[in-house]
């Protein structure tokens, strides 16, 4: 598994992955910017750059996310919320069938591995407030 750290506006986000994919990126307050990208992670950190640039707002680099068979259902689904928009749980659980599942939704949205890429971020309460997010709520805001 290679690494790397990369300055966002957002803090320093650490991205991890190997020939399979990325499977993680994650950011916060510590961590020294890596000189060296490893090539496993170049379109990667390419992407992420002109995303905080104002440049892109779709990813295509090989994905390789660690979860369960229900999570990566989760994650595909949030995959779907073009940029710009939000939905809530409640959506989110009704689009993948079933509304009861409310709190198994948040709970997968909450361990994706995948932050920015993924957008969970993109996913409010059902009256619209921002509610939980592992990086805190001023990220995903």
């Amino acid at each position: 598994m290679k690494t790397c750290n990369i300055k966002t506006p957002l803090g320093i986000a650490s991205i991890h992955g190997d020939q399979n994919g990325v499977a993680a990126i994650t950011i916060g307050e510590i961590g020294e910017i890596t000189n060296d990208i490893p090539e496993v992670l170049l379109a990667a950190v390419s992407q992420l750059h002109d995303y905080f640039n104002g440049t892109r707002t779709h990813f295509d680099f090989k994905m390789n996310p660690k979860g369960t068979e229900f999570q990566q259902k989760v994650w595909n689904s949030l995959l779907q919320i073009p940029y710009g928009t939000t939905i809530s749980y409640m959506e989110q659980a009704k689009q993948l069938g079933d509304v009861k599942a409310i709190r198994a939704v948040a709970s997968a949205n909450g361990k994706n591995p995948l932050w920015i890429v993924v957008p969970c971020h993109r996913v409010v309460g059902t009256n619209g407030t921002l509610t939980g997010y592992a990086g805190g709520l001023w990220r995903k805001k």
